[in-house]
């Protein structure tokens, strides 16, 4: 049968580079053998404390009466748990100062859920035939936004620019100057954290970018799934902000729980009901699971002792022993540098001048069991070529010491080779 596909279809049905990582990520983690160094997906780390919590949540949920027939068997309302939201609210209120109800929060199936949701619902083609954009005010951005729209591409990015710190790092800024708010902007987008790079916008960048959003009546939209309050991966100097016209999300997946696809949108109440009527359209309701397991911590603020005594420590000492190997693998005359860790779990390498693609370097590392992310996947919604886009690969450094050691050993490897072939060329 030969199978012809909507507009919709040929956008979601026919492949997209978040499918490519994921499912590198998912053979890597399920068949691909004790040899393979999986550098390239997001998955968060098993943590010991961590793991052996979700055991004990588990065990206590079986023990608590008809606690786990209602987890497994009840639907919850399509904005999420009352129980779960409340607690959400009440948390975040304490600890922050915001001005947060229940009617500010709905959850989703995972954070990528979210954007989904967020961004057709703002942006594409309008009822009166306008079509609507989302900006991003700096690229590289999340890989997993760039194929997200039901219509056309709806994505305008800008170009950052980049601050050479040192020998070897790096850190991209927003472009104030070069930034425009056109009447064709639907809402800003950034993630703070950033994925793929580790970049943390600034307090006064971000504020700039709410301030922006204000001005011209239109959403500030928050990735924080590797932010505060939690997971709190954060470790640069910086501070989570909500208001009325900024969409926060959070998730549960980078604390520990990617498997039980729990997003969350703290937004104003317009928005968050949005979010749960699609909810209830695209999936009747969301996954129960994460909820019921982090009820109490929720309840207590244990979450944030976890986040962080536990898991902010755990990744920054991971981070600076990736740092560590790349000083001790990659040649000095080599032209690399990584972008400066602030946060997430990543590490973000530019090869200045690389003589091939990122996606050539990805084939070779790949048949040498080393899987990374090529880097142009993450520069969506330019106008322009740009070099630098071919020129950079994203790493993350959660997988067991000796993979991420031992991969970092291969990519400085074939880097160097790429370099040397150029130079015999010329």
């Amino acid at each position: 049968m030969n199978t012809e596909f909507s507009r919709f279809g040929d956008r979601l049905c026919k492949g997209s580079g978040i499918e490519e990582l994921m499912r590198d990520l998912g053979d890597a983690l399920t068949t691909g053998g004790p040899d393979i160094k999986m550098l390239g997906g997001g998955q968060p780390a098993h943590i010991p404390e961590v793991d052996a919590l979700w055991r004990q949540r588990f065990q206590e949920i079986m023990d608590d009466g008809d606690s786990f027939e209602r987890m497994v068997g009840n639907y919850d309302p399509p904005k999420g748990n009352p129980h779960f939201i409340k607690a959400l609210a009440k948390m975040l209120s304490e600890n922050f100062g915001w001005d947060v109800t229940e009617k500010n929060i709905a959850i989703t199936s995972g954070g990528q859920t979210a954007f989904f949701f967020l961004f057709n619902a703002l942006a594409g083609r309008m009822s009166d035939g306008r079509r609507k954009k989302i900006l991003l005010p700096i690229v590289p951005e999340y890989i997993g936004y760039s194929s997200q729209s039901v219509g056309e591409d709806f994505f305008k990015a800008y170009k950052p620019i980049i601050e050479e710190i040192g020998d070897h790092q790096f850190k991209y800024r927003v472009d104030f100057d070069a930034l425009e708010i056109t009447d064709d902007i639907a809402a800003i987008c950034v993630s703070r954290p950033t994925n793929p790079t580790g970049n943390v916008l600034t307090d006064n960048e971000t504020r700039r970018l709410a301030e922006l959003a204000e001005k011209h009546n239109i959403p500030f939209i928050i990735d924080n799934a590797y932010g505060a309050p939690f997971p709190n991966i954060f470790f640069a100097d910086a501070n989570p902000m909500w208001n009325e016209n900024v969409i926060l999300t959070l998730s549960l997946s980078k604390i520990g729980l990617p498997g039980t696809r729990t997003g969350i949108v703290v937004a104003s109440e317009e928005i968050a009901s949005a979010v749960a009527s699609m909810s209830a359209i695209v999936g009747l309701a969301n996954n129960n699971t994460g909820q019921a397991l982090m009820l109490p911590l929720m309840e207590s603020g244990e979450i944030l002792k976890l986040s962080n005594d536990v898991v902010k420590p755990y990744y920054l000492e991971k981070s600076k022993q990736a740092q560590g190997w790349i000083s001790d693998y990659f040649n000095e005359d080599t032209p690399y540098r990584y972008h400066v860790s602030e946060g997430a779990l990543f590490l973000w390498l530019w090869f200045k001048d690389l003589p091939i693609s990122s996606q050539e370097l990805y084939e070779k590392l790949k048949a040498k069991g080393v899987l990374i992310v090529s880097g142009h996947y993450f520069f969506f919604g330019l106008e322009e070529e740009w070099q630098h886009t071919q020129e950079c690969i994203r790493v993350t450094y959660t997988m067991p010491e000796d993979k991420v050691r031992d991969g970092i050993k291969i990519i400085a490897e074939v880097v160097e080779e790429v370099y040397a072939a150029k130079a015999v060329d010329v």
